[in-house]
């Protein structure tokens, strides 16, 4: 089992050292570059206006992280790239915090109503045209919007925030980057603590403890699981402990400057059996499949299509049935862990520059064990690069 057991939590949390010098965060000229992007966008489809709310577009445009509540705190921006936001007023001093001084804040009072308020910016911008949404936007919003707006036509605002967001500029994927290599380290030291009896929460909190050791985010999540419950995609409820022969399973993440990474690697504790070694090699084939038939100008749904015909050739399958893939082969990711677009059949967006997937389709053997191998890849002109390296073998996923 090469590197898979042999240390403890203790040895390999000692042995991480922090670095983040090289990290270079968004900077408020790339804000506005995106802000310049989707004014181009609105203009191009006649929108009046794009309303965001307290949601990570919202951040990705503007810097301004807020909680979604009951109240709008949100931005409106205009097909001139002007942003005007609007808070409850007893929150002014608080935006300004990130916000800054200058910023343009439109405030209402309890008694008031902030979707009145959003129809008046809009008016004020004297455009016709529909008024894009964000498309994270709860529905009381969008009902108190329909109602102040009624001289507008309200649409779906991802064919803005979602053009600009799939498309990653180089300093994006480096953070991501930045992101992916902390959890594949964490990855091998989280293999490394293993021995017979380790039960899954120990596991789990050690590689929240790694990941904020190297300088990244707690765990944006953590599956751990061993044995039958690695059958079950996003992991089972309850406790589990480690047995020899069992199949791992660790799917995990964290975030540099709030751009994600999520790695899964799945192996065996022990010695592979025939049918363990067959299926994770079947699973890897797939994996590579996919990465081969993302290039340039292909729809998002053939690279979907290869995983699963290597799959079907095996018998496993048809479409989302089990045994087999139940699930799409991956997703979109950045400031959302999972975001636009998607490996899915039926997407027929084709593969552009910047676009970063996770490359993932599962081999789920229902009754046995299931096995996901993900990794994640940028599109560049010249094809698919990996982020990190697929893994190696079921008996050494991190090579020897």
């Amino acid at each position: 089992m090469a590197g898979i057991g042999g240390s403890s939590a203790a040895i390999e949390l000692a042995g991480i050292a922090k670095d983040l010098s090289h990290i270079r965060p968004i900077s408020a000229q790339e804000r506005q570059q995106r802000r310049e992007k989707a004014a181009r966008l609105m203009q191009e489809r006649g929108i009046a206006a794009l309303v965001l709310s307290a949601s990570t577009s919202l951040y990705y445009f503007t810097g301004l992280s807020w909680y979604q509540s009951e109240r709008l705190v949100g931005a409106v921006l205009t097909p001139e790239a002007k942003l005007i936001f609007v808070s409850p007023a007893f929150e002014d001093s608080k935006l300004r915090e990130t916000l800054g001084n200058d910023a343009d804040i439109r405030l209402w009072d309890e008694d008031e109503s902030p979707y009145a308020l959003v129809a008046q910016i809009v008016r004020e911008q004297g455009r016709a045209g529909d008024i894009a949404l964000d498309e994270a936007a709860p529905f009381f919003i969008v009902d108190g919007l329909r109602q102040a707006c009624a001289d507008h036509t309200l649409m779906n605002g991802m064919v803005i925030t979602a053009e600009c967001r799939m498309h990653k500029t180089a300093n994006e994927i480096a953070l991501m980057q930045a992101a992916k290599n902390i959890t594949i380290d964490v990855q091998e030291r989280a293999a490394r603590i293993l021995h017979e009896g380790i039960s899954s929460v120990e596991v789990a909190d050690f590689i929240n403890q790694a990941h904020r050791a190297h300088g990244g985010s707690s765990s944006t999540f953590c599956i751990v699981s061993f044995g039958l419950p690695t059958s079950i995609p996003h992991g089972p409820d309850g406790v589990q402990y480690l047995k020899d022969g069992d199949m791992v399973l660790i799917d995990t993440g964290c975030m540099i400057e709030r751009y994600h990474s999520d790695i899964t690697r799945s192996y065996v504790f022990g010695t592979p059996t025939a049918r363990q070694r067959s299926m994770w090699e079947l699973e890897k084939a797939a994996q590579g499949a996919a990465f081969e038939a993302a290039q340039i100008g292909v729809p998002c749904e053939q690279v979907d299509a290869a995983a699963r015909r290597v799959l079907e050739a095996a018998g496993l399958g048809p479409g989302y049935k089990t045994p087999g893939l139940p699930h799409r082969t991956g997703h979109g990711i950045g400031l959302d862990i999972h975001e636009w677009t998607y490996l899915v059949k039926g997407n027929k967006t084709p593969l552009a520059a910047g676009m970063c997937f996770s490359n993932e389709p599962m081999i789920c053997l229902d009754g046995e064990f299931g096995i996901r191998l993900e990794d994640h890849f940028y599109m560049t002109e010249q094809g698919p690069k990996w982020f990190t390296g697929p893994s190696v073998a079921v008996d050494a996923p991190f090579g020897v």
